[in-house]
């Protein structure tokens, strides 16, 4: 490390100002900080000192974020050599032409789905890295400033949300787009008011919903009636289309009973990362033993969902059988816990303030269960439902901020 050093102190007046490569200073600064811990800190007494500096946090949110892309790689591999055993179809591409001259579809070798699932996944990551970090760089030279750490959780975020067959061009349409729409025109990091990963997510699915519906596409259509009712479509929105039928799904074996405790562990069909509670609920435990994240947003959401889907039960209806979801698979469906926990926390986009925090996480969760429940058109309300209260976000601080002040000026007789 110290031969390392040594060589970055040696470039770094050709990137200083009025050396040769000034240009290209963020290029420097941003291996020279990823790789070392900056050099200058606060003198005096004034300031707040905190060993917690942005790349700090971004690396522990990738901690947190582990668990989620090692299920997204095995749990992908798991369900297409799961599926492709029971006599669907394989893809026919590249990724499927590369696996079979390696492995046979066996969904119980370990091996076997990891390798399965890496070829889906990681040319899914690669890509998000690839083309947003470039437009970051872009943009960061453009303003002549440093090259920050704020897409690296992003980077990872992103590939999180897509079912594992989405066109690469797609995914570089997506992160562009979020990159550029989501954060750069409020004028980079910590100035957006959108989640970048979600907005980014959100305008492939207005733009291209087919292909980011998250269903299994393994699963031929005439494996519908296969073992434990699955179909191609992803549980929510097996729930859903069923659901509206009138008849109690949730009662049945396909979402009750050993099938929640599948759900809660992840293997599932959906979004690559967002399938497994346990694995999200292990980032819960990083983010809020570091104070990255707050419990208080994250319990809003709960109580949220918990309060507006015991109210659902309550009303009831008889041509909509997603009134009937009980509250506990509301937990374990969808993205609601990756959203919870990864995207409501985001400490950017999200409120500030503590009792904001709770609120603005109470809207969450009643939002996801209305548009889940109340639109049957899409069966997933958690990107939308936070991307609603990022606007809001500001305005539930607004109060709460303004309340803190008349208070004190009371309490000083002002």
């Amino acid at each position: 490390m110290k031969f390392l050093r040594k060589v970055l102190d040696k470039q770094a007046p050709l990137f200083d100002k009025g050396g040769p490569l000034e240009a290209f200073y963020p290029f420097y600064e941003a291996n020279d900080t990823l790789l070392f811990t900056p050099g200058e800190v606060t003198k005096g007494d004034v300031h707040v000192r905190d060993a917690l500096d942005l790349k700090r946090m971004m690396i522990t949110v990738v901690i947190a974020l582990l668990p989620c892309v090692a299920m997204a790689v095995y749990n992908t591999g798991y369900q297409a050599n799961y599926w492709i055993s029971q006599g669907a179809t394989p893809l026919h591409n590249w990724q499927e032409a590369i696996y079979a001259s390696v492995f046979a579809y066996d969904p119980t070798s370990i091996g076997a789905n990891i390798f399965h699932g890496f070829l889906y996944f990681f040319p899914v990551f690669l890509m998000t890295f690839l083309i947003g970090g470039h437009v970051e760089v872009a943009f960061a030279l453009a303003r002549k400033h440093e090259i920050n750490e704020g897409f690296l959780v992003t980077g990872f975020l992103f590939p999180l949300t897509l079912p594992p067959t989405i066109p690469l061009w797609q995914v570089a349409m997506g992160i562009t787009f979020g990159v550029i729409i989501g954060k750069e025109v409020f004028g980079g990091t910590g100035m957006n008011v959108l989640n970048v990963a979600l907005t980014a997510r959100a305008f492939l699915f207005f733009a291209y919903p087919a292909d980011i519906s998250g269903d299994a596409p393994w699963i031929a259509a005439d494996l519908s009636t296969a073992a434990d009712g699955a179909s191609g479509a992803t549980w929510l929105a097996q729930a859903a289309s069923v659901g509206q039928a009138g008849s109690d799904v949730f009662a049945t074996h396909t979402m009750g009973g050993e099938q929640w405790m599948q759900s809660f562990l992840g293997f599932i069909p959906g979004s690559m990362g967002e399938t497994s509670t346990l694995a999200c609920l292990f980032g819960a435990f990083v983010l809020i033993a570091t104070q990255i994240g707050s419990w208080r947003t994250m319990f809003g959401v709960v109580v949220g969902t918990t309060i507006m889907s015991l109210a659902l039960n309550g009303i009831g209806s008889e041509t909509n059988g997603m009134f009937n979801m009980p509250y506990y698979w509301h937990f374990v469906v969808g993205s609601f816990a990756f959203g919870t926990v990864f995207m409501a926390t985001d400490p950017v986009t999200s409120a500030f303030t503590d009792k904001g925090k709770l609120v603005y996480g109470l809207f969450i969760g009643i939002m996801i269960v209305l548009v889940r429940v109340v639109n049957p058109a899409y069966p997933e309300g958690v990107m939308l439902a936070i991307l609603f209260m990022n606007m809001f976000a500001p305005f539930i601080d607004h109060f709460y901020i303004q309340a803190n002040i008349k208070r004190r000026l009371a309490r000083h007789g002002a």
